[in-house]
């Protein structure tokens, strides 16, 4: 018939995936071995890393690289690792990056597995090195400049070939991207359990990360980099737009931001996100790139309005806008610290709020660019003279801190967005410190902004349309607006600001065209809304409204998720910011209350040794077991970080836990008793301990 013939073509294409994808099941190409690939210059490529080996640990490398393969490859393949390893400083298997398929989220029924929980993770791996989500794809790096998915292409396809295998007998376990293997389990445990950069304390440094990672035994998985969950920029997206609306009513007093200029630095896969935020909050957004091709990336999508070499350009944009009023986003292609000292040169204000979203976790290996050097010039230097760099990175600091703390004293507020940019300017002995002298002069955006927010149960809720429909994910943002309506009308009034700005988010998210890569989305929601939202979505898949199952997810940087001193916990005063028991706990209650995968990892947007994070992922396919898996899991996933939160003494999380005790009956946490401070400060007084001191 006529609609045979008109389907005929797309059946054809269909097929030819599906038989493509057939190869994910196959493992690691070994008869034939692949062709040697050149580096493909059409995608950004990872600097060199600065893990320095000496002879005897290369030959320790090397030797770890080649287990991947049978002894009669090893004459082929050694010298080809050898000269990645000298180039490079890490193994990346290049030969075994794949070609004869798409690196994309594919529809789920297109992935060859036994069942849809492996088929869901395999999807969204897939995802993760897209080249148009990843930010260097054929490093198997997915956002900020070390955040891997895989060390290297040969744990890709070994991994793939498990999850093919799988069946809901098994839990397949992830140790840094090595895929240790499929071990038997049952159908309530997590189909997946991954670990990334778990190391002993005493050794948790960026110098052993580095000589590690070289040997090719650890990852760092960022966040939701080596947790499979990254829904491209989308998610900073919003997480930064809430930070910039919260940060004008909490500093400007406004609402509306119409003209107040917002400046930062990062236009990079996560960083990339402040020039659309900057939009959707109505402001003047500035943000500056060293690198031309993410400033180029970031115009071309529309995120970025307006572009410019010239600061003297950008500065007569910036007092158009502001005196129109108009919201737009300029895009500065060069240094930040060049942009910063002419605007502190400036007798006129002409920013009010600033921050930073370099990757200063990482400053020495491509996550900060040093002011005075070009581009290329700092990508040779880190790696040809690592001291020489580290110095012009210090200095660059000292000048970037000294501009801020200039504008700041005329009236502009600065918080520091969780990168470690104001603990980078620490260590190098910038003008950073409070007059104490016991903490920064500007406040993490946690501490300050976002915490209170955490602490009433609000924080980054995530989902995937599996098909890879438009149509389902525009059916899910219905279904999630019309919760979230209902919510903010029958809410106590302490979070309803927190439920009308996420409804005008969802019910803008179509037209802010934010999708890249798979079909996904975001908001903040709280327990309540996280389950009310997965309920809806479950029923949605069972009549057939959803074609396919949907992926539930969050970032990691949530309510209960991470513990980060300078960032998620930054506003946990009791002392135990150090602490890292509530993310441990939540990963652990997450993997027997019905989470398909776990994930567990040291690092974060914060670096190496400076955080314990965890994420999930849960898949609804519209069965009653995937409804009671979801309301047990998101209950907690949600309430353990409240609790810990109450325990510190926050009012906002001593509300919420009260509320979610009286939703459910089970629920008994343990409240703190408060003090008189007159009757603890009468015992110890300010001068007695200057004394003991």
């Amino acid at each position: 018939n006529n609609n045979a013939l008109v389907n005929q073509p797309y059946a054809c294409f269909y097929m030819s995936i599906s038989e493509n994808l057939e190869l994910l099941s196959k493992g690691i190409p070994l008869d034939p071995l692949p062709e040697a690939k050149l580096i493909d210059e059409s995608v950004p490529h990872a600097p060199a890393r600065t893990g320095k080996l000496t002879q005897k640990e290369k030959r320790l490398a090397l030797q770890n690289a080649l287990r991947y393969f049978p002894e009669e490859h090893h004459e082929v393949l050694a010298p080809e690792f050898a000269e990645e390893l000298n180039k490079y400083n890490h193994i990346y298997m290049y030969r075994f990056r794949p070609t004869e398929y798409t690196m994309k989220a594919h529809s789920i029924d297109l992935y060859p597995s036994k069942t849809k929980q492996a088929a869901a993770i395999m999807l969204m791996i897939q995802n993760n090195l897209d080249k148009n989500v990843a930010q260097f794809p054929h490093e198997l790096v997915t956002y900020g400049g070390n955040g891997c998915v895989f060390q290297n292409w040969a744990q890709y396809h070994l991994t793939m070939y498990y999850l093919s295998q799988m069946t809901e007998e098994q839990t397949l376990i992830m140790c840094s991207g090595h895929p240790q293997g499929l071990f038997p389990s049952h159908k309530e445990a997590p189909r997946c359990v991954i670990s990334n950069g778990m190391v002993i304390p005493n050794y948790s440094s960026k110098e052993h990360y580095n000589r590690m990672n070289a040997l090719g035994v650890t990852m760092y998985g960022q966040m939701t980099a080596g947790s499979y969950c990254y829904i491209g920029p989308q998610g900073i997206v919003h997480g930064t737009t809430i930070t910039v609306l919260n940060a004008g009513r909490k500093y400007l007093n406004l609402s509306d931001l119409s003209g107040k200029v917002f400046v930062s630095a990062g236009l990079g896969g996560m960083s990339g996100a402040q020039a659309k935020a900057s939009l959707i909050a109505g402001a003047v957004g500035v943000i500056a790139e060293i690198d031309e091709n993410a400033l180029e990336k970031r115009y071309n999508q529309g995120w970025v309005k307006q572009k410019s070499t010239s600061i003297d350009e950008v500065l007569k944009l910036i007092r158009e806008a502001r005196e129109k009023k108009e919201a737009t986003s300029i895009g500065y292609l060069g240094n930040v610290v060049d942009l910063w000292e002419r605007l502190a040169e400036e007798d006129e204000l002409l920013v009010e709020l600033g921050s930073d979203q370099t990757s200063c976790h990482n400053p020495y290996n491509g996550g900060y660019y040093p002011v005075g050097l070009s581009f290329e010039e700092s990508n040779e230097m880190m790696v040809q003279d690592p001291a020489a760099f580290k110095s012009r990175v210090q200095e660059s600091l000292k000048r970037h801190i000294n501009a801020i703390n200039t504008l700041s004293e005329k009236g502009m507020r600065f918080w520091d967005y969780g990168n470690s940019f104001l603990l980078e300017c620490g260590r190098a002995g910038a003008d950073v410190m409070n007059n104490n002298n016991d903490g920064f002069r500007y406040p993490s955006y946690v501490e300050d902004i976002m915490g209170d927010i955490f602490s009433l149960g609000f924080g980054p809720f995530r989902w995937v349309c599996t098909s890879g429909n438009p149509e389902d994910l525009k059916k899910t943002d219905e279904i999630a607006a019309q919760v979230i309506d209902e919510l903010r009308q029958t809410c106590d009034e302490l979070p309803k600001q927190q439920y009308d700005d996420n409804y005008i988010w969802i019910t803008q998210a179509q037209e802010n065209k934010l999708v890249v890569g798979s079909q996904a989305r975001i908001l903040y929601a709280d327990a309540l809304g996280r389950i009310k939202i997965a309920q809806s979505f479950n029923q949605a898949i069972k009549n057939g409204d959803i074609t396919a199952p949907v992926v539930l997810s969050r970032d990691h940087h949530d309510v209960s998720g991470t513990d980060s001193p300078y960032r998620e916990t930054s506003n946990i005063t009791d002392g135990s910011y150090f602490c890292a028991d509530m993310a441990i706990q939540n990963c652990i209650g997450d993997s027997f209350r019905g989470a398909t995968w776990i994930a567990i990892h040291n690092g974060g947007g914060t670096g190496f040794g400076e955080a314990i994070n965890g994420g999930f992922g849960l898949v609804l396919d519209g069965s009653d077991d995937a409804k009671r898996r979801a309301e047990k899991m998101l209950f907690w996933d949600v309430n353990n970080g409240i609790a810990r939160r109450s325990w510190a003494r926050n009012s906002n999380a001593m509300y919420s836990i009260k509320k979610a005790m009286e939703l459910e009956p089970l629920l008994k946490v343990t409240v703190p008793n408060l003090t008189d401070d007159n009757l603890i400060n009468s015992l110890f007084s300010d001068d007695e301990n200057n004394n003991n001191n």
